[in-house]
């Protein structure tokens, strides 16, 4: 098993090392596009051709080297959206719309027409400050807020369409194609050095059934020079400028050990670009799942300020971002987000694609992985060793060593042979989970039930020519499930029943690896673009699709299987637009090197301002062996970051957290118990997440948009809107240089309590022991008081409440709490949500949605009120407006904390606190 394992592995990376990815250069669309002169629009509007109608507005557009029409469609959707689609007027054939990413047809309202003549066309929208003007010749159109440009869009004439289209002569009979060779004509040539019909990569030859189909278009953001977003890639939180030949690209790819700062994609693709400045945020949401490239260009631009008498003008000069994107198929289809706060966008987003699955409870525990736990016995060795050394955790994982021979939904019957046993006996009894691999390659066997099943009814992927698409994956020999087809999907959520998945049980969960997907010696180690999918697409139109509909079909599956009740939890490398409905992501195949660390930190802020707020990095990196303080470092950076998992490569040696000597255990244990003692606020961000769209981990300038310096700090996040978190992600580091953000903030050091002074970059001296977590003041947290083994075993322990006070000697904050694993909160309505306010010395907690029914015996023990300034004289507590009871306290003069003792607080009442 070892030495066959170890072979897969030599696949791997000899695949990888000898592929070579495709260089922007190397991409025919980019090519094709790249001829157009910036500044020269070939298209014109056909005004005549306007239709207003109560949802849209449409009319016609032509170039002047074809004169086949294109149809816009221009829409306002509640909420503040816009949405620009231009596709063929009359098509050869139908073009791909990329369908199940929005969660429902959005509800548009009526554009009305105030200008229009043969040159333009002015509409105004629902609010009346805000207006798109349409200019003829050349095509362009302009959003206008209240007399400036916000954004425009085929400003800079790069609007690209290429009409579907007859194959030529020479290309209508692939057999006879292939006799001619090089035959072809000189034309035909230049046909192949500009892949209109056929497009080479080394051995690789991609045939295109429907020709050259790929369409581009260009945004101008007025004012803006901070741009974000399209994940997913190993680069700073701050878009970078592009230039020829080195532009970002969203195309999904197996990359082992992927190059920190590249513009390349890797594992996931979501078309989502955030622009921000002081007073406004904007976004652009491009619908497109083809392999997709985006150009970013950042100047100096100069405005005319308009005045009543034009010798008076005057200019000024602004910034002015260019997003060019330039997709290699399908429609334009684009959603402009207009904010005009940071939070609003990401509810925008949400209303569109919808929001961050609620998750169960045990999956913000912390999570131990490796490839592969070779048997039973090593599993429950180490569930016995976290007891051991009492550090609590909630899941195991296991790679694909478990199965029979790579064939997934089967166990290896020597060394797992009783799998039922372990998790009734083992983890079940701790209240522990199983995680178990599950990729959408299956091995080509004939006596394997899920392939035999899927090959019978055709549910496989096919090649050009109507056979099953195969390739090389960990089984050797593979075929791809299609889950761009409804009814694969729907026979693949069936496998998860417990009478199809034997030895499976109700504490078994799932995780979706290589569905870029991964296709070992195949083109840039995936699936040929000429692939045939579902309704006879090609896979050219659905790759950034694929591991989106693997989750979906994985989260159904786990639903089904427990006929609705419960929630799933699901894990997957690929991702698109909206796969933050079905589960978490990560960030792949790192590496055990600093560097990985520190850049994972950009890389989940992207992720999660794409609407993905489960994510997280594989602590200690997955590929080679972390010196134990990097490994502790990264304990202390995921224990604070929404997905926490370890994970670890085959080849590398075990790491277990009591690994690494007495002093890096106990920092690990402290890190990962404080980790639990937060997951009441935890769970409360996953709740604001799921309702509201609010990241779980944010950029700082979330929270402070108004605040320029904190427009590019990457290296260090909000966590929900209470905690500022600093990773140290340096070695032998004693100090670190914090940016305090706010003004008028107040912060105090999460464990010592301490205010700190000052505002803008405060040097902080770091030991091994901990990194620096600070509260915000004006915020209410609640911890529990103890930590036990797992979440579940957690659920009466009492809580305890940290008060910062701000300025105003003022904090709120809240908690949700439900039963941590069912849907009930959701059908049933059994939930509980509460706010807790401090102000003018009364603390008081309050019901904060009367829907909610959830019953609790859980009481709040402790309150610490950070910022108090004097001792008070008495404390008294009110429930349910009875007699007022004495409260026992301490108070901290030295650094202004009041503790109150002893309480035995139902969080499901009311209450209130009196501080005199």
């Amino acid at each position: 098993m070892a030495s066959s394992s170890q072979e897969e592995v030599s696949v791997e990376e000899e695949a990888v090392s000898k592929s070579n990815f495709k260089t922007c250069n190397q991409i025919a669309f980019y090519r094709r596009q790249k001829r157009l002169c910036p500044g020269k629009s070939l298209y014109r509007a056909l005004l005549d051709t306007v239709e207003l109608s109560h949802s849209h507005v449409k009319f016609q557009i032509v170039s002047e080297e074809c004169k086949e029409p294109l149809l816009v469609e221009i829409s306002e959707i509640e909420g503040n959206i816009f949405r620009l689609k231009i596709n063929e007027k009359v098509p050869f054939k139908p073009r791909y719309e990329v369908p199940d990413v929005l969660i429902k047809e959005p509800v548009c309202l009526s554009l009305t027409v105030l200008q229009k003549d043969a040159d333009k066309l002015v509409l105004t929208c629902a609010n009346e400050d805000q207006q798109l003007h349409v200019t003829a010749n050349p095509f362009q159109i302009q959003f206008v807020c209240k007399g400036e440009i916000v954004w425009s869009t085929n400003s800079n004439g790069l609007l690209y369409f290429e009409h579907l289209q007859p194959a030529p002569q020479s290309r209508k009979s692939t057999s006879q194609e292939e006799k001619e060779g090089s035959a072809n004509s000189s034309k035909q040539e230049n046909q192949d050095d500009l892949g209109l019909w056929e497009e080479k990569f080394g051995k690789f030859s991609d045939i295109k059934a429907n020709g050259p189909s790929s369409i581009g278009l260009d945004f101008s953001l007025h004012g803006f020079e901070h741009v974000y977003g399209i994940p997913q890639r190993a680069e700073t939180l701050l878009l970078k400028n592009t230039s020829d030949g080195d532009v970002y690209r969203l195309y999904n790819l197996d990359v082992f050990g992927y190059k920190v700062h590249s513009k390349m994609g890797i594992y996931g693709a979501v078309p989502l670009l955030l622009a921000h400045k002081p007073g406004r945020t904007t976004g652009i949401f491009w619908l497109n799942s083809s392999e997709t490239l985006v150009e970013i260009a950042t100047k100096a631009a100069m405005e005319v300020l308009s005045s009543r008498t034009p010798e008076t003008s005057k200019q000024r000069v602004l910034p002015q971002t260019d997003v060019r994107w330039m997709s290699e198929s399908g429609i334009i289809d684009t959603f402009i987000l207009m904010g005009p706060q940071p939070f609003d966008v990401f509810k925008q987003y949400a209303q569109l694609t919808g929001t961050q699955a609620l998750p169960p409870l045990f999956s913000l525990g912390y999570h131990q992985c490796r490839w592969n736990y070779e048997d039973e016995d090593d599993v429950e060795g180490v569930d016995a060793g976290f007891d051991m050394h009492d550090i609590p955790y909630d899941v195991i994982w296991l790679d694909i060593e478990h199965t029979d021979g790579k064939r997934y939904f089967t166990w290896n019957k020597e060394k797992f042979g009783n799998p039922e046993r372990m998790q009734k006996q083992i983890l079940m009894k701790k209240k522990r989970k199983l995680v178990v691999i599950l990729d959408p390659h299956i091995k080509v066997d004939p006596l394997y039930t899920i392939y035999s099943q899927a090959k019978e009814r055709g549910y496989f992927v096919k090649d050009r020519k109507g056979k099953d698409f195969e390739g090389i994956c960990w089984p050797g020999l593979s075929s791809y499930l299609d889950f761009t087809n409804p009814e694969v999907r729907e026979w693949y959520a069936d496998q998860f029943a417990f009478s199809a998945y034997k030895g499976s049980s109700e504490i078994l969960f799932a995780w979706n690896d290589m569905n870029e997907p991964s296709v070992f010696r195949g083109v840039e180690l995936t699936m040929q673009k000429d692939a045939v999918h579902y309704g006879k697409w090609e896979h050219r139109e659905v790759h950034n699709l694929y591991g989106f509909y693997q989750q979906m079909a994985t989260a159904e599956g786990l639903i089904r299987r427990s006929r609705g009740l419960e929630r799933p939890f699901v894990l997957t490398r690929s991702f698109f637009a909206g796969s933050q409905k079905y589960g978490a992501v990560w960030t792949g195949d790192n590496k055990a090197k600093w560097e990985y660390l520190k850049i994972s930190v950009p890389m989940l802020l992207t992720i999660s301002m794409a609407g993905i707020s489960f994510c997280g990095a594989d602590v200690g990196g997955f590929i080679g062996n972390p010196e134990p303080e990097l490994l502790v470092r990264w304990y202390q950076a995921g224990a604070l970051q929404p997905f926490f998992r370890g994970h670890a490569n085959m080849n590398t040696k075990r790491r277990e957290p009591w690994l690494f000597g007495e002093e890096n255990t106990r920092i690990i244990r402290n890190a990962i118990k404080e980790r639990y003692s937060l997951l009441p606020y935890l769970y409360a961000l996953f709740y604001r997440a799921h309702t509201v769209a609010e990241p779980v981990m944010r950029p700082v300038w979330v929270e402070f948009p108004k605040e320029l310096e904190t427009f590019g700090i990457e290296d260090e996040y909000m966590l929900g809107n209470a905690l500022l978190v600093y990773p140290v992600t340096e070695p032998k580091v004693t100090a670190v240089n914090i940016f305090l953000p706010g003004p008028q903030e107040i912060w105090y050091d999460f464990r010592k309590f301490i205010r700190l002074e000052g505002h803008g970059t405060v040097k902080i001296p770091v030991t091994l022991n901990s990194i620096p977590v600070m509260q915000r003041g004006g915020t209410v947290i609640p911890l529990k008081t103890s930590v036990g083994k797992s979440t579940e075993l957690m659920l009466d322990v009492p809580y305890e409440l940290r008060v910062a006070l701000d300025t105003k000697e003022s904090a709120v904050g809240e908690l949700y709490l439900d039963d941590g694993h069912s849907f009930q909160y959701l059908h049933e309505k059994k939930f509980l949500l509460r706010n807790f306010t401090f102000h003018k010395n009364v603390f008081s907690s309050r019901c904060a949605d009367e829907n909610g029914q959830f019953h609790t015996k859980c009481v709040v023990e402790q309150i610490l009120i950070l910022g108090i300034k004097k001792q008070p004289s008495s404390v008294t507590a009110s429930i349910h407006d009875g007699k007022d009871q004495a409260v026992a306290f301490t108070y901290d003069a030295k650094i202004s904390v009041l503790t109150l003792q002893k309480l035995s607080l139902n969080v499901g009442i009311d209450w209130v606190l009196h501080i005199k």
